[in-house]
C-alpha cells in the first residue's frame, strides 16, 4: 500500500522567513520614521510654540501696581497717605464651581449682595488668570478663617495692597478729593495707553486734586515673571521690573488755617476760600457740610451713598467751585472803580443817604441796610467802607448797562477762575449787553432808570445789590 511522504523544502522556508523578516524590518523602520518625524515636529518645528504654551502654564507675567504719590499741606502735614489693606481675590481659571465657592466664602466671612454684584462686573473686564477682588479690607479674624479653609477653595487668595487713606477725614474732602475703584464709565474713556498705565491698579482719582493731578500721582506700572504650580500658587519670582512710584504733591493749603475756617462755619452751609494775594495760592478751601472721603476709596456701600445723596444739606456738592451765588456787596468796589473810570464820580463825589432810594416817577422805595442812612455827605471811600447801598444805586442810575458789564467782566465775573480743581462752574453774571436791555425795555438808558427793574432780566442783579 503506497504512502505519501511530505519532504521539507529548506529553500522555500528560507525564502518565506526572509520575506517575513523584510516586512517586519520595513514596518519597524516605518514606525521609527514616524516617531522620529513626530519628535522632530515637536522638538524642532513647533518648539517655540509648545515652549510658549508650557511657559504660559508655568510662568505668568503679572503687573506690579505703583505706589501712589502722597499729598502734603504747605507745612508738611500728610493729607493723603497709602495704607496696607488685605483683600480677598479669586482667579476664575482656578475655580471649578464659582457659585459654590462664593457660597462657601459667604459662610466664612460677611459677604454683601453688593460685593458679589460688583465682583461679577469686574469679572467681565479682567484679563486671563488675573485675580479679581471680591472683598476689601479684611479683618484679622476674616483672614484667619480664609487661611484655615483655603484648601477647600482653590483659586481663592488673600492679597495685600496699598489703599488711599485720608488722615484728616472730611476736612479736605472737597479740595484734595478722593480716589475710587475704576468703573465701567472710566474704562469707556480709556485710551490704549491708559489701559497699559492702569494694569494692576484698581483705583483712579475721582474728584478734587486727586483727579486733577491723576497722571502725576499715579506713577508707572511694573512687571514680574512668576513661576506657579498647578493650583496657581506662586513658587518663585523669575524676573522683576520695579514700578515707578507717583510723584508727591505739596499744596498751598494750610491744614491749621483750614481747620480754623471749618470751625468758623460750624454746622452752617457755606464755603470759605482764603487766597495769598502775593502768589495766588489757595491757603484754605472749605465747603460745608462735608463728608468722609475714605468711604469711597474701596467702593462706598449703597446705604452710605444713599445717605449722602439724599441729605438735604447736599454734602457732596462743592459750594466753593460749583455754587453760583449772588456776589452781594463784593460788587461795590468793582462798580466804584468803574464809576471812576467812566467819569461818573470822583473821590470827592458825595451824596445824601437818608436810608432809602427812589427812582424818578416810581413810588417804590428801596431801603438801605442801615435804616437811618449813612449821613448827609457820603463819599466813595465811606460808601465802600460802610457798604452804602444808596451811593451805588445813585451811581447806577446815571450809568449804562454796558459800562457796568464791561468793568465786571474785566474782573472775571461770569467766567471760570481756572483753579486746578475739576467741575468748576462759571458764575452767572446777570448783566447783558445794552441792545438786549433796550429790546426788553424800550427807552431804557440804564439799569435802574425804568420800571423794567421788576422784570426777570433785572431781578438777579437787584437781589445781588441788596445783599
Amino acid at each position: 500500500m503506497p504512502h505519501d511522504h511530505h519532504l521539507k523544502d529548506p529553500h522555500t522556508e528560507q525564502r518565506l522567513f526572509r520575506n517575513r523578516m523584510l516586512v517586519a524590518i520595513v514596518g519597524v523602520i516605518a514606525l521609527l520614521a514616524v516617531l522620529v518625524a513626530r519628535f522632530y515636529n515637536l522638538q524642532v518645528v513647533n518648539y517655540d510654540d509648545y515652549r510658549t504654551q508650557s511657559d504660559e502654564n508655568r510662568i505668568q507675567v503679572r503687573p506690579v501696581a505703583p505706589t501712589r504719590g502722597l499729598v502734603y499741606d504747605r507745612n508738611g502735614i500728610l493729607l493723603a497717605d497709602n495704607r496696607a489693606s488685605f483683600n480677598l481675590s479669586i482667579v476664575r481659571e482656578r475655580v471649578q464651581d464659582l457659585d459654590a465657592t462664593l457660597e462657601l466664602i459667604g459662610h466664612l466671612i460677611r459677604l454683601e449682595d453688593s460685593d458679589v454684584s460688583k465682583f461679577r462686573k469686574r469679572m467681565k473686564r479682567r484679563r486671563p488668570f488675573e485675580p479679581v477682588p471680591l472683598r476689601f479690607r479684611l479683618s484679622e479674624e476674616e483672614i484667619a478663617r480664609i487661611s484655615v479653609n483655603q484648601f477647600r477653595m482653590p483659586g481663592v487668595s488673600v492679597q495685600a495692597e496699598l489703599v488711599r487713606y485720608y488722615a484728616l477725614g472730611d476736612l479736605f474732602a472737597h479740595s484734595v478729593g478722593y480716589v475710587g475703584r475704576i468703573s465701567d464709565r472710566d474704562l469707556s474713556n480709556f485710551t490704549e495707553e491708559d489701559v497699559r498705565l492702569y494694569r494692576g491698579t484698581n483705583s483712579i482719582g475721582k474728584v478734587g486734586l486727586e483727579r486733577s493731578y491723576e497722571k502725576t500721582l499715579l506713577g508707572e506700572v511694573g512687571y514680574e515673571n512668576v513661576e506657579i504650580n498647578a493650583r496657581g500658587r506662586v513658587l518663585r519670582v523669575l524676573e522683576r521690573q520695579d514700578p515707578k512710584p507717583g510723584a508727591d504733591l505739596t499744596l498751598h493749603l494750610d491744614a491749621h488755617l483750614q481747620q480754623v475756617a471749618s470751625d468758623a462755619l460750624g454746622d452752617r452751609r457755606g464755603a470759605v476760600v482764603a487766597i495769598d494775594v502775593n502768589t495766588g495760592g489757595v491757603l484754605a478751601f472749605v465747603s460745608k457740610p462735608s463728608f468722609d472721603p475714605n468711604l469711597f476709596v474701596t467702593g462706598i456701600s449703597f446705604a452710605d451713598y444713599r445717605a449722602l445723596s439724599d441729605s438735604l444739606d447736599v454734602p457732596l456738592f462743592n459750594r466753593a467751585v460749583q455754587g453760583q451765588y449772588p456776589p452781594g456787596s463784593t460788587l461795590k468796589p468793582l462798580m466804584g472803580l468803574g464809576g471812576l473810570e467812566a467819569g461818573l464820580i470822583t473821590r470827592e463825589t458825595k451824596i445824601k443817604d437818608p436810608g432809602f432810594y427812589k427812582l424818578p416817577n416810581d413810588p417804590r422805595i428801596y431801603r438801605d441796610h442801615v435804616r437811618w442812612g449813612h449821613g448827609e455827605k457820603v463819599d466813595l471811600i465811606q460808601a465802600m467802607a460802610q457798604s452804602c447801598d444808596v451811593y451805588f444805586w445813585d451811581m447806577a442810575h446815571r450809568w449804562d448797562i454796558d459800562g457796568m458789564h464791561d468793568i465786571a467782566t474785566h474782573f472775571g465775573l461770569g467766567s471760570k477762575t481756572g483753579i486746578d480743581l475739576p467741575m468748576e462752574r462759571s458764575g452767572l453774571f446777570p448783566l447783558g449787553t445794552g441792545s438786549a436791555v433796550r429790546e426788553a425795555c424800550p427807552g431804557s438808558r440804564g439799569i435802574v432808570s425804568t420800571r423794567c427793574w421788576d422784570r426777570d432780566l433785572y431781578w438777579p442783579l437787584r437781589y445781588s445789590w441788596q445783599l
